[in-house]
């Protein structure tokens, strides 16, 4: 398995998180209704039962995005959709999947936010070493390895290769294969705004040095 150069990822995070957010969040108190009531609605919608966070603990993506409500709340709605209870997917699928699209993208608040999603829902710390080398590491089954090529293919052109898409048919149905491409594509579009926005990252969470 290839080494991963630590020095690389703090060129990383020195490039993304150097300098101040581009998009500053607003004042807590002015918005917090609005963010408690989406925060809860996400977190409601993704994890189930979950209580009220305090307003002193959201993290401050909320209230930098709530800028933006309308976008925002359609953001939300496929999240909740696609990682919800209406999920076709299984958990383990979808953290490989999104764990291997936010190293791809080289994104340390969505690389290290589901890293820690991740842990909790059973992947190991030597699992998530060999999803930043990918489906060449060894120690993937058939179906494990198929769902970081398809990331990979999804990077490298735009599109899953016939021998990919036959592997993943073994297991997936329709609608869960076209679910991993609309899941990928989601998670390429949050690095793409998390990363140029400069989204601090929260305490828990180690960016690209997350296992």
């Amino acid at each position: 398995m290839n080494k991963i150069d630590m020095h690389d990822v703090e060129k990383r995070h020195e490039e993304v998180l150097g300098k101040p957010p581009r998009l500053p969040p607003l004042d807590r108190q002015s918005v917090a209704d609005e963010v408690q009531a989406t925060t809860q609605r996400l977190r409601g919608g993704v994890l189930a039962d979950q209580p009220p966070l305090p307003l002193e603990v959201i993290p401050e993506i909320m209230f930098t995005m709530c800028r933006f409500p309308d976008m925002w709340h359609k953001m939300i709605d496929l999240t909740i959709e696609i990682q919800g209870g209406n999920a076709k997917l299984e958990v383990r699928d979808r953290k490989l999947a999104i764990l291997r699209t936010g190293w791809l993208c080289q994104a340390p608040y969505e690389f290290g936010e589901h890293v820690n999603q991740s842990r909790r829902a059973g992947l190991t710390a030597e699992e998530i070493e060999r999803i930043t080398v990918g489906s060449s590491a060894p120690g993937w089954n058939d179906h494990e390895r198929a769902i970081l090529k398809a990331v990979e293919e999804l990077h490298a052109d735009a599109m899953v290769s016939d021998a990919t898409w036959a592997q993943l048919s073994k297991k997936l149905t329709e609608h869960q294969l076209v679910e991993l491409l609309v899941l990928v594509g989601q998670f390429v579009a949050t690095a793409y705004f998390q990363n140029s926005l400069r989204l601090r990252l929260e305490a828990n969470n180690e960016g690209l040095r997350a296992r």
